[in-house]
């Protein structure tokens, strides 16, 4: 029976931290190897120096196509590319943005599942929104662990806190003690397979950068009535696992809280838009209307005077709206 080998770590708004609280607690002869997707951008700040300083007793390197995977080894995600996991080796995908981002947590996750099954801990750690709730969920499905800091000790409890509402995890721990739960784990014996589901099969393909289409996406999700940020095509409900999920026939793929996110910034950006040319149009308006009275046609001036005043109380609501905050607020009830 193989043991535990594969442990996929999922972060990002302070996520470093506890990261460098589990990789400083690897042992050289970890029989495992270690992938890790961090929201950061990684080129530029010297993540990969970060890491590798944290994780002193093993070596670490970025993700590379086609490398094949060694036990005792840490392997961060390229900019740019989902990392996925296939039959030993390391694939780098280029398919669309899950969640705005690239790499994201859930195709890591989700390929992890499809080939190694049980031998799988899925690991979600602080960050904001909503990613790796849906991957984890992939990984439990398909006979894996599942680990989630404990949301009251991190930065940003957002993606802990939605991995517990979506997903049965084994373990909820403070970063302190993960890298020794996890130096336990990895030497236990990993489960009995479970059959793959074979939504989470597509999703990898679509991750790699395989074509989909109207009829792929069909056999996965259910249209919906709204449009995907990314691209304009038509949304399309996933039907299967959890958190609530959308997927386009592009590809792009959004949980309902990072697609309520990204619509939060287009409905303020609209808004303004709004507010300028109203404001603007209130101003010509004003100005025809002081040209009618110089010229002797106070009918004309009044009619004007009207429709300023009109259009200023349309830019007033506005702009209450905007000072309004977007996210719904808690009952007091």
């Amino acid at each position: 029976m193989a043991n535990r080998d594969i442990i996929v770590i999922g972060g990002s708004s302070g996520a470093t931290a506890p990261l460098k609280h589990i990789l400083g607690r690897l042992q050289r002869d970890l029989p495992a190897a270690v992938f890790v997707v961090l929201h950061i951008p990684a080129r530029g700040i010297g993540i990969l120096r970060t890491v590798a300083a944290a994780a002193g007793k093993l070596p670490v390197r970025e993700a590379e196509n086609g490398l094949q995977i060694e036990n005792g080894h840490v392997y961060l995600a390229a900019p740019d590319h989902h990392l996925l996991l296939v039959d030993g080796r390391m694939m780098l995908g280029r398919g669309p943005r899950e969640n705005m981002v690239r790499p994201a947590i859930d195709p890591l996750f989700r390929s992890a599942a499809l080939h190694y099954g049980p031998r799988v801990i899925g690991v979600v750690l602080s960050g904001l929104l909503s990613d790796g709730a849906a991957g984890l969920n992939a990984i439990k499905r398909c006979g894996g662990m599942a680990l989630v800091q404990d949301p009251s000790d991190a930065t940003a409890d957002e993606m802990p806190r939605r991995a517990l509402e979506t997903t049965t995890v084994d373990l909820c721990v403070p970063a302190a003690r993960l890298g020794d739960v996890l130096s336990d784990l990895v030497r236990e014996q990993a489960g009995t397979p479970l059959p793959i589901p074979p939504e989470i099969r597509l999703e990898v393909e679509i991750a790699a950068g395989e074509r989909i289409d109207s009829e792929g996406i069909k056999q996965i999700a259910d249209p919906a009535p709204l449009t995907c940020p990314s691209c304009g095509g038509v949304l399309s409900t996933l039907k299967a696992g959890s958190p609530l999920r959308f997927r386009c026939q592009v590809g792009h793929a959004y949980t309902a809280e990072a697609l309520a996110k990204d619509q939060e910034g287009r409905v303020d950006e609209a808004l303004r838009v709004a507010l300028r040319i109203i404001e603007e149009r209130a101003e010509l308006v004003h100005r025809m209307a002081e040209d009618g009275r110089q010229s002797g046609r106070l009918a004309v001036a009044q009619m004007y005077d009207a429709r300023a005043a009109e259009y200023r109380g349309y830019a007033d609501m506005i702009r209450r709206v905007m000072l309004q905050s977007l996210d719904p607020k808690p009952s007091n009830d």
